[in-house]
């Protein structure tokens, strides 16, 4: 057993969507079963998104139902990762999570591509 991590899950939001709101739904659902899944093993699993959107609501950056600007959500998923111990990338392309695997390298953190490799906590 491992003591405890707090960890990022990492994968595609609007990437292949085509801003389609249902398809996007559908890959938030994604993250947050993959969150579910890193929780169940004792960690706190982060998703960027969880923080990024209500900030981009109350920065005004969401007017006239526009999207949250993707430079907004990699810079508040970088200031997560800063404060994490690790990046768990799931499954789907996407240029922000492939960024935040990268950044989580450079800072010296694990990433894992399968849940069966993510350590289990005490």
């Amino acid at each position: 057993m491992h003591t405890p991590k707090t960890i990022l899950i990492a994968g595609a939001y609007r990437s292949g969507t085509g801003g389609d709101p249902a398809r996007i739904a559908a890959n938030l659902q994604a993250l947050e079963r993959a969150a579910w899944d890193i929780y169940r093993k004792g960690h706190l699993p982060l998703i960027g998104e969880w923080a990024a959107l209500p900030l981009a609501q109350a920065a005004g950056l969401c007017v006239d139902g526009a999207a949250a600007p993707g430079e907004f959500l990699y810079a508040v998923a970088a200031r997560m990762l800063a404060r994490c111990d690790g990046v768990y990338r799931i499954a789907g392309a996407s240029h922000g999570a492939d960024g935040d695997v990268h950044l989580a390298r450079e800072l010296g953190l694990p990433c894992w591509f399968s849940l069966d490799d993510v350590p289990t906590a005490a």
